[in-house]
């Protein structure tokens, strides 16, 4: 009889460690992640904490044509000169992106790459995306490209050395997906340039706020703000303003938008941005005193192989 009771009590001890581990194989699976906060790798003038699956090719042609107000003769900016970015982004893992992007203003060729820290999970056990991202960006204007150090000094050459074509751009993306309908995320961000004006420093620090909300399946309304919050001694940028829409389909994503940034790559609107946006003052969005906005579109396209 004792044997049967020593049998018993084991067997009652491994069903229940079996249950156990089935309770907590299942508590494993549901922890899925959430599904994207963005349709798209951009998010108008910042990157978002989209990451493609691997071995997805991403083809990106971003244009800002001229100021609205830039001149009499301009068309509302169509006919002056526009700024343009043809990139291109691989996906060598779910976690992991690289791309190469080329630009017409400076003729700045940029490296980047995105990294998927945490994401965030539908149990949200997790509540938040996390995601870095970088570039290195070279700038390939001609050597005898002159620039002015300080207000009233002689032009010098820009490019003595190799490493003043050099900048660099690092930022943190927190994301997340409130709804199927709204996303927002903010993102801070350092850029440094290794030649610049006596003016201004090296390094800018910066944060960043998006956001986007779904008014159908495939069209949201977006919303991105850049904050500068370096001080330079003179000709401080002014803060990026961008506001738009976006039809997206599973494959490829259209945005079209006003921002007062024209630079395309990141570094560039952060540290040299001018266009004052809604200006000083009382609200003017095209006059005069502010109004410094430019129409600009973001077009991606996406190959899986």
């Amino acid at each position: 009889m004792k044997i049967y009771k020593i049998l018993f009590f084991a067997f009652l001890l491994i069903s229940i460690s079996v249950f156990s581990q089935e309770k907590e194989k299942d508590t494993i699976v549901k922890e899925k992640p959430e599904r994207p906060a963005f349709e798209s790798a951009t998010l108008i003038d910042n990157p978002t904490n989209v990451l493609f699956s691997k071995n997805t090719l991403e083809v990106v042609m971003s244009h800002r044509f001229g100021l609205i107000n830039g001149g009499t003769n301009d068309l509302v900016g169509f006919w002056a000169s526009s700024n343009i970015r043809i990139g291109l982004s691989y996906a060598i893992h779910d976690r992991l992106t690289i791309g190469y992007g080329t630009t017409k203003f400076d003729r700045l060729q940029d490296f980047n790459w995105k990294v998927g820290l945490l994401r965030q999970t539908r149990s949200d056990k997790m509540p938040v995306s996390v995601t870095y991202y970088g570039n290195f960006v070279i700038d390939a204007r001609p050597k005898d490209t002159k620039f002015t150090p300080y207000p009233g000094a002689q032009q010098v050459s820009r490019f003595g050395d190799l490493s003043d074509r050099y900048s660099y751009f690092n930022q943190l993306i927190i994301a997340r997906r409130f709804s199927p309908k709204l996303s927002l995320q903010i993102a801070p961000s350092i850029s440094h340039y290794n030649v610049v004006k006596n003016t201004m420093r090296n390094d800018m620090v910066a944060i960043a706020f998006g956001g986007r909300y779904k008014i159908s399946d495939q069209t949201s309304i977006m919303v991105d703000y850049s904050q500068p919050i370096t001080e330079f001694y003179s000709e401080n940028p002014p803060p990026g303003i961008s506001f738009g829409v976006e039809f997206a389909t599973s494959a490829h994503s259209f945005q079209l938008f006003f921002t007062n940034y024209n630079g395309i790559v990141p570094q560039k609107n952060y540290m040299f941005n001018q266009n004052n946006g809604f200006g000083a003052g009382d609200f003017k969005p095209f006059g005069k005193r502010g109004g410094e906005f430019l129409v600009g579109f973001n077009i991606t396209r996406n190959y899986n192989f």
